[in-house]
Parts: structure tokens; C-alpha cells; sequence
């Protein structure tokens, strides 16, 4: 048992309809009150008859009545309008600072045993990260689950503006900086994205737009910026990028970030920063105005050939400078990475340009892309599927991440509808 089950379960009325206090006064709850999370009594603007008589004020929640006194409330006059002391367990009477004995009324006695074995059953300690509703969840009706997981995409989507938000203040609210920028940072993928961000923050956009019916200068702009143009060529093709990029850097006075940033290890050849930074060029060459672009693209499979970008000839046979492989292959970005570019990048973009705008339909706009694309295919949202949940398209996968990563792992259950209709599968009568 834990205090923020009794919160819970006083906060949804999850007990008998007729109450008591432990002296046998009748309790009457017109409103349960307003949950606080900060300092003071737990509930605030609680209205209840007690005996007949109607209160208006405070409740405070305990495990046990001795926990007022351990947690010394006596002495606060925060605790002075306390109208209820709900416990799960009476132990002893206490006071309030004007030495008034408040009501108190024992949960124990009107909750269902059927509710506190749901609970149980969700708080079961796990050695991995499982589902903990994963038996139960078949039985939540869908229009719950639908619910539940319309929210939140949402939430999965502001939690991703994060990056945005960050990325529009320091470029002072350019649309198109930010865009520039936070695409650069998904082009890295997870290992790469920090150094990507550098990347694009130490290339002025506006130099790679001088330049833009040149792609072999972007590219050398870039791979330079990179730090990956340092040292001793043997190939005409980095010996050109070098040059070239020796020539542009003298006369924009470039400083290029550390090419130790980059990392390769345990990364699929494809994904490999010279790869991406290749393809990354190719994406800025072929575009102008990004960001305007893809705000005048609402479709889905238009945006993924926008991204589905390719490498340039050179590393169809090459994935590191100096060293070709046996096998020839054209390097393209590929239709999934593209949809996860679209994902995690353009669709919180969108979603906080229409926030800021105060444009509704942008942000409509945004979670109608995820809706347009395949789910994505991971070991969570197996685990899901193997419950019977199958995310039918990004949104719901989007969801299904959300609600793993915020809520499963951390046992929120109390904090989720899904979890809140599990718990609540009791005899509405005791």
C-alpha cells in the first residue's frame, strides 16, 4: 500500500458508497477535492457532510493516523483547515494546531479487495522492462486503448518539441534556421546527432545556399566543416573535396569542429557519418527554403522522397575515403530512415510552428502525418504486439513508445487510462 494509491483511489471515489468515520459518524462526499502535489494538505476545496453537517475545507491522506505526527503537522498551520484525516490504518488520534481532534475516516475498511489485488498485480517488480498490464490488456475495451492512445501521440509529440523549442531560441526565430538545423540533427540518428548539430551550426546556411547548383562544393563544404577532410588523400575524389574545400575556407574563414566527434563504431556501414553527411548534401542542394518546402508538403509519401536522399557517386563504392569495397551500391537514405526523418523531426517541428502560430490546423496537420505512416517496427512495440496491442499506423507506434518509456517503466499505471481501467475492473457494491 502506498500513499499515492490512496490519493488514487480518493481522488476517482473508488469506495463503498456509504462511509464512516472510526466513530461512527456518517461521511458524505459532495467533492473530493483538488489533488495538490506541492507542500501542504493533499487535497484542497474537499466538500463533505460529516455527520449531517456540511464542511468546506482540506484533506490530508496517510498511510497510517501516526504519520501526521511523524510528519510533524501539528506544528503547521497549513494543516489548520484539514476537515478529514483519510488513513489507511488508525493508529491513533491526532490534533491540530488548536488541538482540535479532526475526524478521521480508515479506507481499509471500504475498499474493494478486488481493487488492491489489480494494483498489486500492475506493481509487481519486473527484472526487464515488460509490459506490467501485458495478461490484462486484451480485456480493456478498445475505445479505452483508442483514447488513451490519441493523447498520447500527443504527448509523445511535445515531448519531442523539446529539441525544437531549444533550437528556435537560440536562432532567434528562424523557421528555416531551426529546420536546418534540427534535420541535420536527425540525419546522425542517435549516435551522430550531437556532432551533426555542430556541424550544421558551424556552416552558415546562407554560404551552402551560394552554392547550391554546386553539389560537389556542398558536399566538401560539409565533409570540411566535418573535420573528415584532414590529412593525406590517395583518391581523386577527397583530394578535390580538399581542394575545394581549402579554397571556400579561406574565404569565409571556416573553423571546421573536431573530427573525433564522429563516431563509427557499431554503426551499420550505411549509417556511417561520412554516408549521411553525403546524403545530408545532397538533401540541402537539391532544396531551397526547407522549411517552406515541407510546410507546402501535407503528404506523407511526398515528404519521403523529399528525404530519400542519396549519396554521392563516389560512395556507391566506398564507405570510408582510401578504401573501396568489393561491392557497388547506390547509397540512398532509404524509405525508412526517410519516415523516421519525417517522425522525429519534421512532425514536431510542425507541430510546435502551428503552437506558436497559434495555428491549430498545423498541429492537426502534424499528427495526421503520423497517421499517414507505417507503424514502426521495434522490440517494444513487439512486446505490445505479443499482448495483442498492434500499432495499426506512427501514431499509435508513437503512442505505444510514450506510454512504455513514461509510464510502464516507471509503473505509472496510476497515471494511465489503460492502467486506470485495469484497476478499476471491481464489484461497483462491496
Amino acid at each position: 500500500m502506498t500513499e499515492a494509491f490512496l490519493h488514487y483511489i480518493w481522488q476517482h471515489q473508488m469506495v463503498a458508497r456509504t462511509l464512516a468515520t472510526t466513530d461512527g459518524q456518517p461521511v458524505a462526499v459532495h467533492r473530493a477535492g483538488d489533488l495538490n502535489r506541492d507542500a501542504g494538505p493533499d487535497f484542497f476545496n474537499s466538500h463533505l457532510a460529516i455527520g449531517g453537517v456540511e464542511w468546506v475545507g482540506n484533506i490530508e491522506v496517510h498511510l497510517r493516523s501516526s504519520d501526521w505526527n511523524a510528519h510533524r503537522h501539528t506544528q503547521d498551520p497549513a494543516y489548520n483547515n484539514v476537515i478529514l484525516h483519510v488513513v489507511y490504518e488508525h493508529d491513533c488520534d491526532i490534533r491540530l494546531q488548536n488541538g482540535i481532534v479532526p475526524p478521521t475516516l480508515e479506507l481499509r475498511r471500504f475498499i474493494h479487495p478486488a481493487l488492491v489485488a489489480n494494483y498489486d498485480t500492475l506493481m509487481e517488480p519486473a527484472t526487464d522492462d515488460s509490459i506490467p498490464c501485458a495478461q490484462r490488456l486484451p480485456q480493456v475495451p478498445g475505445f479505452i486503448v483508442d483514447s488513451a492512445l490519441e493523447r498520447l501521440v500527443v504527448e509523445r509529440i511535445e515531448s519531442k518539441s523539446k529539441d525544437v523549442r531549444r533550437l528556435l531560441e537560440e536562432s532567434r526565430g528562424s523557421w528555416e534556421q531551426t529546420c536546418y538545423w534540427l534535420m541535420a540533427r536527425y540525419f546522425g540518428g542517435k549516435v551522430n546527432a550531437l556532432p551533426f548539430e555542430l556541424l550544421a551550426k558551424a556552416t552558415d546556411q546562407r554560404l551552402l545556399a551560394r552554392w547550391k547548383d554546386n553539389p560537389q562544393r556542398i558536399e566538401a563544404l560539409l565533409l570540411g566543416q566535418a573535420g573528415l577532410l584532414e590529412g593525406y588523400f590517395e583518391d581523386d575524389y577527397p583530394r578535390q573535396l580538399q581542394a575545394d574545400y581549402e579554397a571556400l575556407r579561406d574565404g569565409a574563414y571556416l573553423q571546421p569542429i573536431d573530427g573525433y566527434l564522429w563516431r563509427f563504431f557499431r554503426l551499420r556501414p550505411s549509417a556511417f557519418p561520412t554516408i549521411r553527411i553525403s546524403q545530408f548534401a545532397h538533401l540541402v542542394s537539391s532544396s531551397s527554403n526547407l522549411f517552406s518546402t515541407l510546410l507546402d508538403t501535407p503528404e506523407a509519401d511526398r515528404l519521403e522522397r523529399l528525404f530519400d536522399c542519396q549519396a554521392s557517386p563516389y560512395w556507391e563504392n566506398h564507405y570510408h575515403f582510401d578504401q573501396p569495397t568489393s561491392r557497388s551500391t547506390v547509397k540512398r537514405l532509404g524509405r525508412m530512415q526517410a519516415q523516421l526523418l519525417v517522425i522525429n523531426a519534421w512532425v514536431p517541428l510542425l507541430f510546435v510552428y502551428g503552437d506558436v502560430r497559434g495555428q491549430q490546423q498545423y498541429k492537426e496537420q502534424a499528427v495526421g502525418l503520423l497517421a499517414q505512416l507505417p507503424p514502426e517496427d521495434n522490440a517494444i512495440l513487439r512486446r505490445f504486439q505479443a499482448a495483442g496491442l498492434t500499432p495499426a499506423n506512427a501514431a499509435q507506434s508513437q503512442a505505444l513508445l510514450q506510454l512504455h518509456n513514461n509510464y510502464c517503466l516507471n509503473r505509472q499505471c496510476l497515471q494511465c487510462r489503460i492502467g486506470h481501467s485495469i484497476i478499476k475492473q471491481i464489484p461497483k457494491e462491496l
